[in-house]
């Protein structure tokens, strides 16, 4: 059977949680060590697809920086990010920007987008 051991990160307890898959295929799994129900509901989406909110910059012209600082607008597969960082450093985009524009449009088909976090 597969385990795993990890701490929950989802409120300040930190919580060192124990998870094995039962029946992977029916979605069983057990949990030890959460003192709340965010924490089990963490530990078997880190489990079975975990995922992550993506910073980083792109290049940008006419600003007075050089790089302007984007995220994406949801969550994408952690396993999907080495793909998604390929795309956002061949994008260059042209001043003015508003926080919140859309740099990417749809990443690689996950239906999240990559906004920019600040006005420039």
């Amino acid at each position: 059977m597969k385990s795993k051991e990890m701490v929950c990160i989802v409120c300040p307890l930190g919580c060192k949680l124990e998870i094995e898959a039962i029946d992977e295929a029916e979605g069983k799994y057990k949990i030890e060590g959460y003192k709340c129900p965010r924490g089990e509901e963490y530990g078997i989406n880190e489990f079975t697809n975990p995922t992550r909110v993506l910073t980083s910059t792109v290049k940008i012209k006419g600003a007075h920086l050089k790089r302007l600082p984007v995220k994406t607008n949801g969550v994408i597969s952690k396993y999907l990010i080495k793909e998604c960082m390929e795309e956002i450093n061949a994008v260059e985009v042209e001043a003015p920007v508003k926080m919140g524009d859309v740099i990417i449009a749809n990443i690689l088909d996950t239906g999240v987008d990559i906004t920019a976090s600040r006005s420039m």
